[in-house]
């Protein structure tokens, strides 16, 4: 889940029905009918139909796509502790209207993998966030709209941040989440501490050595505690699950909480991104913030992180029991806010 924030924090609307008219079932494996009124529920789909390697950067990055290889480009980006299927539903909801949606596994998940053995196992902010942008430039996609929730959100903002002339628009659940180690020494309040209690287990050596025994349990436990009215089945999470299963997925994961809390090394050749990053960078691409009201995660108010977006900007709040992994719970209203971010 994320955290990275500026020393602001540590840490609307509803919106109208999308594009889910134009969705056609064949575009999706495993897509039943879609629901009447232009709606789209759920769990409506199981698979992409689409899925693709490239290798870009340090990495062969595994990726979804849909739409036609020459439409705009939008790229959606996954958090912790999911994958791509947080947006199975989403795609369908915009490929009807001409985009070419791109869904990565972030590093150590999925079919992505290293190129290199040797490569430092990082998961570090301006490690990821340079990863989308190898993507990028691999596919030859100079401009995209992107959006994300969790340590995708958090990519989505620093590409909009410092890369604007790449990102055409942002759309980020939990707002502004980009921070550095300084900010995250300080100490918050007891209760905001609590909800942090899995940082402090994975900064053990026991703690690692649990998540990898555990890796499936652990990662129910948070969709449980972060979507606490989110009534997913065993077959939606088992779906996610088997991504959990990459050789990296418990390096990755490890070395990004414990980096955060200064616990770890990040890589030299990083620090020249992470000073700018930890000075709380602006962000004045078109964009629209969006939040669950059932969110049990961590995540900070929209007031502390609103002067952050200087351009074009909306907050919506998605009401009906909505938590953390937003696009999955409400693909229509994440739909809806990538295009009308796009319009902005």
């Amino acid at each position: 889940m994320s955290q990275m924030a500026t020393p602001l924090s540590r840490r609307g609307w509803l919106g109208a029905s999308a594009a889910g008219s134009l969705f056609g079932a064949g575009l999706f494996a495993g897509a039943r009918a879609a629901p009447a009124a232009g709606r789209i529920s759920p769990a409506t789909n199981t698979s992409f139909a689409s899925l693709k390697q490239i290798d870009a950067g340090v990495l062969s990055i595994g990726y979804a796509e849909a739409g036609p290889s020459d439409g705009p480009a939008v790229i959606l980006l996954h958090g912790w502790p999911y994958d791509i299927q947080s947006y199975v539903d989403v795609a369908p909801l915009l490929t009807p209207a001409g985009y070419r949606v791109i869904v990565p596994y972030v590093r150590g998940c999925g079919a992505t993998r290293f190129l290199s053995d040797a490569t430092f196992r990082n998961g570090q902010q301006a490690a990821v966030a340079l990863d989308a942008i190898a993507m990028m430039d691999a596919l030859k996609i100079e401009r995209a709209i992107i959006g994300g929730y969790d340590w995708g959100g958090r990519t989505a903002d620093i590409i909009a941040a410092l890369w604007p002339e790449r990102c055409k628009a942002l759309v980020a659940v939990s707002g502004y989440l980009i921070g550095g180690q300084e900010a995250n020494r300080m100490p918050l309040p007891p209760k905001a501490e609590y909800q942090w209690w899995y940082q402090y287990y994975f900064s053990t050596e026991r703690g690692a050595l649990g998540y990898d025994k555990y890796r499936r349990e652990f990662g129910k436990l948070i969709w449980q505690l972060a979507s606490p009215k989110w009534e997913f089945d065993d077959a939606t999470f088992d779906r996610t699950a088997a991504s959990f299963d990459n050789p990296d997925y418990v390096a990755i994961v490890i070395h990004n909480y414990r980096w955060r809390l200064g616990l770890a090394n990040g890589d030299p050749q990083y620090d020249d991104l992470e000073k700018r990053l930890a000075e709380g960078p602006a962000i004045a691409v078109p964009a629209i913030t969006l939040e669950g009201d059932a969110n049990g995660a961590p995540h900070p108010d929209a007031e502390a992180y609103r002067k952050k977006f200087t351009g074009k900007y909306e907050h919506r709040i998605i009401r009906g029991g909505v938590g953390h992994n937003l696009p999955q719970e409400a693909p229509q209203d994440f739909a809806r806010a990538i295009i009308d971010a796009g319009r902005l």
